[in-house]
């Protein structure tokens, strides 16, 4: 299926403000202005809107700790995103979750999860939830190649399996999981073949090619709409900067980054081809890109002039009351 020039320019769009959302994040956290930690989803945006865009307002995703780049895909404000990474009010978790766990309900998004494998079961219920209620909604669950090596990812694509979830399974391969690499860590060195095992069909796919991710994750919702239960998808690219913001990465290569920036960015890929083949003028992405980087600048300022939680708020949000 053809995307119109429409689709192909709010994809571009969501790229884009994720890679300028988390420059200035990388910038603004070497002035020690942001509390907690920080991981950067830069590099690895197609991912997360090539599959996000096969999603409705009703149809949730569980995040991980690198979880900006998801929420934005995801249509969360990006202005209450920069509070919270601030930790100001006015934040979607109103200041006191930070990065690690910025989360928006209304708009699918379960959160993003310090903990390394904590989405899979909660896309897992989410889907459950969708089953019993007859509702054809899908549900997300994105997990790193260290989460892939965690019982609470195998426990889920299990359970997924065996109840016929509507569960998709996104595994983002960015090489290493902290500082550990990928190649050497996931046992059989083929995740699709792992998940396979459970009885649940998968695919590879280049993760800095935004088209062919957007068509195996299309695919793949589509069969899960159509009963077909849980699908998985591993998509292979890389991240720009560490594992967290401080990270020295002295378990990568000289000049491994600055080659992979300059030879593996899904945007270089996307602007090149929307404009060689003519769907998209130039002079349209340079104003997306303009566009893009006002409203992250309007973003910041409005997190640096918000105020911090007030200390009655701390006693809040602790406790869910049914």
């Amino acid at each position: 299926m053809q995307m119109s020039s429409e689709q192909l320019m709010r994809a571009y769009r969501a790229m884009s403000t994720i890679r300028e959302f988390e420059e200035r994040v990388h910038k603004e956290f070497a002035t020690g202005q942001i509390p907690g930690f920080v991981h950067l989803y830069a590099g690895e945006e197609a991912s997360a809107v090539g599959v996000c865009m096969q999603l409705t307002e009703r149809d949730h995703i569980a995040s991980t700790h690198r979880g900006h780049g998801h929420a934005i895909a995801k249509g969360c404000d990006v202005t209450a995103m920069m509070k919270e990474i601030f930790g100001r009010q006015g934040g979607l978790c109103k200041g006191k979750g930070g990065s690690m766990h910025i989360a928006d309900i209304s708009k699918g998004m379960l959160g993003a999860n310090g903990i390394v494998g904590g989405g899979p079961p909660l896309a897992c219920g989410a889907a459950l939830a969708a089953k019993v209620r007859r509702t054809n909604d899908v549900a997300v669950a994105f997990f790193g190649d260290g989460g892939f090596n965690q019982g609470t990812t195998l426990e889920s694509m299990n359970l997924a399996a065996v109840y016929a979830l509507p569960v998709f399974f996104v595994l983002e391969d960015n090489g290493y999981a902290e500082s550990t690499a990928s190649a050497w860590s996931i046992g059989g060195h083929n995740p699709v073949r792992r998940a396979e095992g459970f009885g649940i069909p998968g695919n590879r796919v280049d993760g800095h090619d935004f088209f062919a991710v957007h068509r195996a994750a299309r695919e793949a919702v589509e069969r899960i709409r159509a009963g077909g239960g849980p699908q998985f998808l591993h998509i292979e690219f890389t991240r720009y900067y560490g594992h967290f913001e401080g990270d020295q990465m002295t378990y990568r290569l000289p000049g491994e980054v600055a080659e992979e920036r300059n030879l593996l960015d899904s945007l270089k890929f996307m602007r090149a081809r929307l404009i060689g083949s003519g769907l998209v003028p130039a002079a349209e992405l340079d104003r997306i890109e303009a566009e893009v980087q006002n409203l992250i600048e309007t973003a910041l300022h409005a997190a640096k002039d918000a105020r911090p939680p007030d200390a009655a708020d701390l006693l809040t949000d602790v406790y869910k009351t049914y």
